[in-house]
């Protein structure tokens, strides 16, 4: 449950964060946003390091998954894009990848 939580404070992390900073330079909100959404990007750094997993590439690969299915849900409730048929399909594979990276029996 750890190992859950913290992808999804990264990915809050990440897409956030990135978003004030798009928001700064597509829609010209204030530098503020930009600087706050840079702030958060930094958390997004530190968040998937507090990960028990020993493997840098993995985490940061099984993240790569979760990460798509936040996007997808992100675009949803935020950019109100309502998502199709395929993103759907695609978030649900990452899904799968993620688990099998992370939990699948190693010997």
């Amino acid at each position: 449950m750890k190992a859950v939580i913290l992808f999804l404070l990264a990915g809050l992390a990440e897409i956030g964060g990135g978003y004030l900073v798009w928001l700064t330079i597509k829609e010209n909100k204030p530098i503020g946003y930009a600087i706050a959404g840079s702030l958060i990007l930094v958390l997004y750094g530190i968040i998937p390091a507090l990960q028990s997993f020993p493997s840098f590439g993995r985490v940061y690969a099984a993240y790569g998954g979760v990460f798509i299915v936040l996007a997808v849900l992100w675009g949803w409730a935020i950019d109100k894009k309502v998502p199709d048929v395929y993103d759907w399909v695609g978030a649900f594979i990452c899904l799968i990848g993620v688990t099998v990276m992370l939990w699948a029996p190693r010997s």
